[in-house]
């Protein structure tokens, strides 16, 4: 058989390959969190997530509320080398990004059926 006859049928087959994998996932909810940064913020996004009163005030006092929390998970970066990881129970998680123009900074205690925000920080530049 010929190349160009090969490539015509891998081509073919390729595209009906592609097509019906849209449709068979189309409406479904998939992800693909290779990453170890990625994974870590998806399991956080999945809990009920609790929050610290000195969360709470330092939120307030830059004029925030939880919301921008959602909004760090989706935009942060984890710092793995400021968290701990090897806990056994909980682990905690250090993750910072930029929210409407400020640095935040946030501690969150990981556990099994909940992510509590132990503590927040806004860091001046």
């Amino acid at each position: 058989m010929k190349l160009a006859y090969r490539l015509v049928y891998f081509s073919g087959g390729f595209l009906i390959g592609i097509a019906l994998l849209f449709f068979i996932l189309s409406g479904k909810k998939t992800s693909c969190a290779y990453g170890p940064e990625s994974r870590t913020l998806k399991n956080i996004k999945l809990k009920p997530r609790a929050f610290s009163e000195e969360t709470l005030n330092v939120l307030r006092e830059n004029k925030m509320d939880t919301a921008v929390v959602t909004t760090l998970l989706d935009e942060g970066d984890v710092l793995f080398s400021e968290s701990s990881t090897k806990l056994d129970s909980c682990k905690i998680y250090v993750i910072e990004g930029m929210i409407s123009e400020k640095n935040l900074k946030i501690k969150i205690e990981n556990c099994e059926n909940k992510a509590t925000v132990i503590e927040a920080q806004v860091i001046k530049e």
